[in-house]
């Protein structure tokens, strides 16, 4: 069982930044895929990085070039470095992570509805 708790969303206007932790309850990065995923309220959810176990990562196109993905193996985080941000990047951000072995291009497309472990989400709210 892995617990995650996500941090550091909030308010911010258009093109300013903002980083959002995830906590894991424990190391998992080496046996498990996980990422970050974002719904906004009436659309379907988004893949927005992930980080397969041979450390490759992937982004969606809308947020390439703006968003990063950083770990910390020592203190077990998944932290999501958002600059430029845009109204639209407007959602709940959720980390998440799964035992299987998806690539991260896998991991994009079914994170949402596949993985197994995911937090309870943090609210970003860019206002232009």
């Amino acid at each position: 069982q892995v617990q995650l708790v996500e941090s550091g969303g909030g308010s911010v206007q258009a093109g300013g930044s903002l980083t959002l932790s995830c906590a894991a309850s424990r190391n998992s990065y080496s046996d498990q895929c996980m990422g970050w995923f974002r719904q906004a309220p009436g659309k379907e959810p988004e893949g927005v990085a992930a980080l397969d176990s041979d450390g490759m990562i992937a982004y969606a196109d809308s947020v390439k070039d703006r968003f990063t993905v950083s770990q910390d193996n020592g203190k077990n985080t998944l932290d999501l470095h958002m600059n430029s941000l845009k109204p639209e990047d407007t959602a709940m951000y959720y980390c998440a992570a799964d035992p299987i072995l998806w690539t991260a291009i896998q991991a994009l497309g079914v994170m949402a509805t596949h993985f197994r472990f995911r937090g309870q989400g943090t609210q970003v709210t860019v206002s232009s």
